[in-house]
C-alpha cells in the first residue's frame, strides 16, 4: 500500500489564507462601524424626540434627587419619563409608577441608557431626568456627550467616594464630574466647598452654573415630605423646576407626592420582646461625610435618640471604607459600638482609643437570628441603633432580620416611622 506524502503548503497558498482573512476581518470592521453608525444615528433621533433632558451626577443622593425632579415636573403637568441607578435601578413612567431595570448577569452598563432612551421617546414625554451611572471620568463624558446629551446638568455634590476611580483628592473628583456637564447648557449644584472648581470647569464648557441655598427651602416645606429628604436635594429639585417653566408651589406638590427612592434614609420603630428601640438604615450612605450628615439630621428631627448603638458592617473589599466609619464613631460619639460583618479588625483598630471598651465584635457570619440577638442585646430599651457601612453581607442579614420584627406607637399615639424597606424592594410596578 502507497502511502501518499503529506502536503505542505506553498509560499502562494499562505498567502492567499493571510489575504482572506485580512479581507474578512477588514469586512467584519466596516460592519462593525456601520452597525455602529446606524444605531448612534437612532438614538440621536430618539433623543430628539425628547424636549428636555436633565443628567443627575454627583457623589450622594444622586437617586433621590432624579425622582424629587422628576415629581416636581409631574407637578408643573410635565409628561415625565425618568430612570434611577442607585441601591436599585428603575424606569419610572410618566404616572409615577415603575418597575427594576433588568440587567443581563446582573451587571451594569452605561450601554443601557440608549435602550433607557428608546423605551422613554415611547412615552413622547416633555422631559427624561437620567441618573449619571458612570464612574470612570472618561465615561461621565461618553454618557453626556453621545448618550443623553442633556441640556440642564446637576452636580450634586462633591465627596470622598470612588477615589480610586476619580482621585485621589476631592479636587480631582470635583473635575471628574465636572466632566457631565452640559456644554452650552445648565448645571445646578449644592456644592460649596468646592464650588470655585465647578465655577471653572463650567466656563470651559460655556456651562452656566447655577449654586442653590439650601436654607432657601423652608422647615414647612420639608415638613410636607412623608420620607426623609434633605433641603440641599430639594433645593436643587426646585430649580431645575425653575429652569423648565414649572412654578415652586406646583414642584413642591410633586415632590411631595413622588414615591421615595427604595434605599432612602429611613427609620423604624421596631420591639424585640420586651425592648424596643429605633432603627435607622443608613448603609445607603456609603462615605463618612454623608454618612455623619445623616446621623445629625435624624438627631436633629428627633427621629432617633441616645443612647445610641453604632452598628458598623464591614467587608473584606472595604478595608479603607471600614476604617473610615470606625474613625467616624469618635465624632457621632454613640454609647455601643456594634461590628458586624468580615475582617472587623480594620474598623476595630481606628475607634478612638477611649470609646474601645464601648466596642462588641460580631464578625463573621453567624447565622441570622444569633446577629439580630446580638445586636439588639448590646442596645439598651428605647436606644436607637444606627446602621452604617455599607449594606452588602451581614448588613443585609440584619435588615432582614429587623423587617421581621413588629413595630410600637409612641405615647402620642403616632404609628411606627417609616416602615423598615428592604434595598431590593420592588414598588409599584407596571
Amino acid at each position: 500500500m502507497e502511502i501518499e506524502p503529506i502536503s505542505t503548503p506553498t509560499t502562494e497558498t499562505k498567502g492567499v489564507d493571510v489575504a482572506y482573512l485580512y479581507v474578512v476581518f477588514v469586512l467584519s470592521c466596516l460592519g462593525l462601524l456601520v452597525a455602529g453608525v446606524v444605531e448612534q444615528r437612532n438614538h440621536n433621533g430618539n433623543l430628539d424626540k425628547i424636549p428636555d433632558r436633565v443628567l443627575v451626577n454627583g457623589i450622594r443622593g444622586k437617586s433621590s434627587i432624579t425622582r424629587l425632579c422628576a415629581g416636581a415636573l409631574r407637578g408643573g403637568g410635565r409628561v415625565v419619563v425618568a430612570k434611577t441607578t442607585g441601591t436599585a435601578a428603575r424606569f419610572i413612567f410618566p404616572d409615577a409608577t415603575e418597575e427594576p431595570v433588568h440587567r443581563k448577569f446582573g451587571i451594569a452598563n452605561v450601554v443601557e441608557q440608549v435602550g433607557i432612551v428608546r423605551r422613554a421617546a415611547v412615552y413622547h414625554p416633555d422631559v427624561l431626568v437620567m441618573e449619571c451611572m458612570a464612574v470612570m471620568p472618561a465615561l461621565q463624558e461618553v454618557n453626556q456627550s453621545k448618550l443623553i446629551r442633556s441640556n440642564i446638568g446637576v452636580l450634586c455634590n462633591v465627596r470622598e467616594d470612588h477615589l480610586t476611580e476619580m482621585g485621589p483628592t476631592l479636587d480631582d473628583v470635583a473635575r471628574s464630574l465636572s466632566r457631565s456637564m452640559p456644554a452650552g447648557g445648565v448645571c445646578i449644584t449644592a456644592e460649596r466647598d468646592r464650588l470655585a472648581i465647578l465655577q471653572e470647569e463650567a466656563e470651559r464648557r460655556d456651562c452656566h452654573l447655577i449654586a442653590v441655598d439650601p436654607e432657601s427651602v423652608t422647615d414647612r416645606e420639608m415638613d410636607g415630605f412623608g420620607w426623609i429628604t434633605f433641603k440641599e436635594n430639594v433645593a436643587i429639585a426646585l430649580a431645575v423646576a425653575e429652569q423648565l417653566g414649572v412654578n415652586r408651589q406646583n414642584a413642591l406638590k410633586g415632590m411631595w407626592e413622588a414615591p421615595p427612592d427604595p434605599g432612602v434614609l429611613s427609620v423604624a420603630r421596631v420591639m424585640n420582646g420586651t425592648k424596643r428601640f429605633r432603627f435607622a438604615n443608613i448603609f445607603a450612605a456609603n462615605d463618612p461625610e454623608s454618612t455623619f450628615m445623616n446621623i445629625r439630621q435624624l438627631e436633629d428631627q428627633q427621629l432617633i435618640t441616645r443612647p445610641l448603638t453604632m452598628v458598623i458592617n464591614c467587608r473584606p473589599d472595604r478595608i479603607e471604607r471600614n476604617g473610615q466609619m470606625g474613625e467616624l464613631s469618635g465624632r457621632v460619639r454613640p454609647e455601643n459600638i456594634v461590628l458586624i460583618g468580615e475582617v472587623t479588625k480594620s474598623a476595630r483598630t481606628t475607634v478612638p482609643a477611649e470609646l474601645q471598651d464601648r466596642v462588641v465584635d460580631l464578625g463573621g457570619k453567624p447565622d441570622p437570628g444569633s446577629l439580630l440577638e446580638g445586636v439588639t442585646a448590646a442596645t439598651p430599651d428605647d436606644a436607637s441603633i444606627i446602621a452604617v457601612g455599607n449594606i452588602h453581607g451581614q448588613g443585609e442579614v440584619l435588615v432582614h432580620q429587623l423587617a421581621t420584627l413588629p413595630g410600637w406607637t409612641c405615647e402620642d399615639g403616632s404609628p411606627s416611622a417609616s416602615t423598615l424597606r428592604m434595598p431590593t424592594e420592588e414598588r409599584t410596578q407596571r
